[in-house]
């Protein structure tokens, strides 16, 4: 893939290129600002960008508005977010807008090269990739809600799963169940939550998303 990266730190600028050069991907670019990073986008239409939320000069969500603008530019391009935080606002902003081609990782998670690598292809691929704890964060915040308080505790660690970007065959690995009864989780939770219209992989995870967002 042809990938363009965005993080004003030197060292893992530095360090995310030679890594991805190594994995065979080409990196046309590799910036420090926003505005760079939409400029680059523009000049050489990579696939993917991965991008830190927080970049100069404010160090705020400089990346994050960079980021949902090329979305709304190029909607082709892939979009992998990096923060050093589960930053709630940016989180569910970026997810709630298309999570076809979106994924959201801590850095943490950046140390965890096949972790990482994994995400990146993921997204690269027109799928999802959100970090474990940010799902987790996320549902934390509506756990007295209905009608995610109707969910089982089994219905709940699916709901997570799936909010990662994982199909079924990968969360019945996951948690160690056949996949058939995973699909009965899958199928029981959507009827819980009004989403039982909801079908295809993408769209799943756009409606659990935008749920977790109300």
């Amino acid at each position: 893939m042809r990938v363009i990266l965005a993080e004003d730190s030197t060292l893992l600028r530095e360090g995310l290129v030679r890594l991805l050069l190594e994995e065979g991907h080409e990196v046309p670019a590799a910036v420090s600002d926003g505005e760079a990073l939409i400029e680059a986008v523009e000049q050489h239409e990579p696939d993917i960008v991965v991008v830190d939320v927080r970049m100069p000069p404010t160090h705020t969500d400089e990346g994050l508005r960079a980021a949902l603008e090329i979305r709304k530019r190029r909607p082709s391009v892939k979009v992998l977010v990096l923060s050093q935080y589960v930053e709630k606002r940016y989180a569910t902003e970026l997810m709630s807008s298309d999570v076809e081609g979106v994924g959201y990782l801590l850095k943490d998670r950046v140390g965890q090269v096949g972790d990482f690598l994994d995400a990146l292809e993921r997204v690269g691929a027109g799928g999802a990739a959100f970090d474990p704890e940010v799902v987790r964060q996320l549902l934390a915040r509506t756990t007295q809600q209905d009608p995610l308080s109707r969910l089982t505790a089994r219905e709940r660690e699916v709901l997570e799963l799936m909010a990662q970007g994982l199909t079924n065959a990968s969360i019945g690995q996951a948690l160690h169940v056949s996949q058939s009864a995973v699909e009965k989780h899958v199928n029981s939770l959507f009827d819980k939550l009004d989403l039982s219209h909801i079908t295809g992989y993408s769209r799943r995870v756009l409606a659990v998303l935008h749920f977790l967002e109300s």
